[in-house]
This record gives C-alpha cells, sequence and structure tokens, in this order.
C-alpha cells in the first residue's frame, strides 16, 4: 500500500462515521486548546510586563533609610540628594519625604480616622522624569507650584478620594489643596500609587517638614549602574554607610515578571489530563469502530490484505482523528490567547513551541490510543471475521 493508499483507507471511516468523529476529536481539541492557551497567555503577560520594563529602564536605583547595628530605624542626611548628585555615571536625582500624620480627605467632614491609606508625601520636580511617571490628568509639580497648596495624586489615591479632575480640591492636612494633576500608575515606584505629592517647600511652610529625605530615587547611566549602585551608600551617608539600603525597583518587575510562569506547570497539567481524557475517548471510539466494522476487516483479509495492512489502517484513523483535533484545539488555543491578550491590552504572544507541540502532542496520543484497537483489528482472522 503506498502512502495514499494507507491515508484514503484511514480516512473511510472518519468520513462515513462524521459525528462520532467529530466528538472524539473535540476531545483531544479542548485538551490541547487548554495547554496552548495556557502558554500563550503566560507569555504574552510576560512579554507585555518585559516590554514595559524595557520602555521605564532598568537603571532606576532606590535608596532609603535601613536600620542602625542596634535595630532602630535609620535616617538620610539632608545633604543626601545633593551628594547623589555628585557620583560619576549620575543622570539625576529626585528626592521623596514623607509628611509627618499629614493626612488626605475629600472634606473636612470625613472623620480623620479615613485615610483610605493614603499617605502625604513631598517630592522633587525631577521625581517625575526620575521615576518614569506619566501624568494622565493635569500637570506635575514644578518649582513654582511646589511652593503653594497645590497636590498631585497617585493612581490608586485618587480613584479612593473618587477625584478625576485636575480642578478639584482636597482636605489636606488641615486646609484645602488644589489638586493639579493625577498620575497613571507607576511600575517602578507602586508606594506613588497610593500618595499624594506636594512640594518640598510647602511641607516646609505648612508643615515643618524635617529636611531629611526618606527616599532618593538616582537614574544612572545605563552602562555603568552596578558601579554607581556600589558608591551609593557610603555617598549618601559617608559615616553611616551600612545604614543605607539601596535597591533596584526594576528588580522587583523582573521577579513579576518570573512570577508570571509559576503555574504554568499546573495549568498545563490541567490540560495534559484533558488531553488523556481525549485519548482516551479516541480508544474506546476505535475499539467500538473495530468490533463494528468486523465483516469489513474480513473482507480486506479475503481479497489479499495482510495484518499489518489492516493495524496501519487502523492506526492512521487513529492518528487522522488525534491530528485533527490537534490542529483545531492548537487554532482555537491560539485564538483564546490573543482575545484575552488584546483586551487585556498586552502583546500578543503565541510560542511556537506551543503551535508545533500542540499538533504533535495530539498526534502521539492518538497514535498511543489507537495502537491497541490497531493490534487488536489486525489479529482478527478472515474467516472470524466474515462470520460475525
Amino acid at each position: 500500500m503506498t502512502a495514499a493508499d494507507v491515508l484514503r483507507t484511514g480516512a473511510l471511516g472518519l468520513r462515513t462515521r462524521r459525528a462520532r468523529a467529530a466528538l472524539s476529536a473535540l476531545g483531544i481539541a479542548i485538551g490541547v486548546a487548554s495547554m496552548v492557551a495556557v502558554l500563550g497567555i503566560s507569555e504574552s503577560s510576560k512579554a507585555d510586563l518585559l516590554a514595559q520594563l524595557d520602555e521605564l529602564g532598568t537603571n532606576l536605583l532606590q535608596v532609603a533609610p535601613g536600620q542602625s547595628f542596634l535595630g532602630e530605624d535609620s535616617t538620610l542626611p539632608e545633604s543626601a540628594s545633593a551628594m547623589l548628585r555628585r557620583v560619576n555615571g549620575v543622570e539625576s536625582v529626585a528626592a521623596t519625604a514623607a509628611v509627618g500624620e499629614a493626612t488626605v480627605r475629600r472634606s473636612p467632614a470625613i472623620d480623620e480616622a479615613e485615610t483610605g491609606g493614603i499617605g502625604v508625601v513631598a517630592a522633587d520636580p525631577a521625581l517625575r522624569d526620575a521615576v518614569g511617571a506619566s501624568v494622565r490628568r493635569g500637570r506635575f509639580l514644578d518649582a513654582a507650584t511646589g511652593r503653594y497648596p497645590a497636590v498631585v495624586l497617585g493612581a490608586q489615591t485618587a480613584a479612593t478620594l473618587g477625584i478625576d479632575d485636575a480642578d478639584s480640591r482636597v482636605w489636606l492636612g488641615g486646609r484645602w489643596f488644589t489638586v493639579i494633576g493625577i498620575l497613571d500608575p507607576v511600575a517602578l515606584a507602586p508606594s506613588l500609587d497610593t500618595a499624594a505629592l506636594i512640594g518640598f517647600a510647602a511641607a516646609k511652610t505648612y508643615f515643618d517638614l524635617d529636611p531629611n529625605p526618606s527616599t532618593v530615587f538616582v537614574r544612572a547611566d545605563q552602562e555603568r549602574v552596578e558601579g554607581v549602585r556600589d558608591l551609593l551608600g557610603a555617598t549618601a551617608n559617608p559615616e553611616r554607610p551600612e545604614e543605607v539600603d539601596v535597591s533596584r525597583p526594576s528588580d522587583a518587575l523582573e521577579a513579576r515578571a518570573a512570577a508570571k510562569t509559576a503555574f504554568t506547570s499546573l495549568f498545563l497539567g490541567l490540560g495534559a489530563v484533558a488531553l488523556l481524557v481525549g485519548g482516551v475517548g479516541i480508544a474506546n471510539v476505535m475499539v467500538i469502530s473495530v468490533l463494528e466494522r468486523r465483516p469489513e476487516i474480513g473482507l480486506r483479509r479475503a481479497l489479499g490484505a495482510t495484518r499489518r495492512h489492516v493495524g496501519t489502517q487502523f492506526l492512521t484513523e487513529s492518528l487522522l482523528l488525534a491530528g485533527a483535533g490537534g490542529v483545531i484545539g492548537t487554532a482555537l488555543g491560539a485564538a483564546v490567547t490573543a482575545g484575552y491578550a488584546l483586551n487585556e491590552g498586552w502583546i500578543v504572544a503565541v510560542p511556537l513551541v506551543a503551535l508545533g507541540g500542540g499538533v504533535l502532542v495530539a498526534v502521539v496520543a492518538g497514535g498511543v490510543a489507537g495502537l491497541y484497537p490497531a493490534l487488536r483489528a489486525a489479529r482478527l482472522s478472515p474467516t472470524e471475521a466474515l462470520r460475525s
């Protein structure tokens, strides 16, 4: 038998029992689709996060006070920002400082205890560029607005207060502040999402702010990040460099990207279970098919077909059935991935290994499922098969 003969005879059973074949292929398709979708959605989410990281850059460093040898909270010197600007390889520096017990509310009628987790933070005008923040409404603080009761709200802060306009007012620390801007979520500095930002001059005037910064964000030359990082602790606090914590916010974002694939194996396992169920379904269908088609098997044997020909026919039928399910499942999984990724605003990324592997796994499952029915059909004697 030529390859064309094998395919033609193998497809004969599928053409004559279309409903049964479609339902059997559907079982394989569901398993393959779930596996392809799991890999695709995971990779799409990861690709979007890494693209966001590339856009924001990995050269942002964060300097914050650590703890003393006795476990007490340390502070950064007032001169920390100025000193860090002198480090060779530093491109920009922006300091922030927490403003005491000041709270933010929509009006003075709201209980002071209802803070909503919002913190008041004094910020340099250079903070927006340093952390890669974008302003959704209005504008950011500058040298002029930083001296007056003006505030920029983080994304979550604005949502908590129910503010979407840049011309609103909020009751901040016992006085009215005008909202001049609302930020988009800041990936590299998520703490700013729940902050209300005011200028250092305004914080000094209205709240007698301690000049020591709470956090200093440093943008370094991309090619010299590690070298700059090694110098920041000793430069920020020369007397106690061991009490300075230096971190890179992009490391947390990279960790999130890695965590996106943490449960991939689990979901792939569930998809494999679905694929196994589909394979069992094919095996069941093929066994029934052998029983139903014993006269056909006997006639073929009587006309000269060998055991090998009969076994090959039924094994090919199983492979075609599983292959069709694999192709359909792969296409369905890719479509689900694309739809979900586009809905989330992600980059669509379906690994080629998932596309090719989906069909291959389905064919292997079909081959294993069809092996026993094919052997059983091959072992039937012509006389026994015709007598049935």
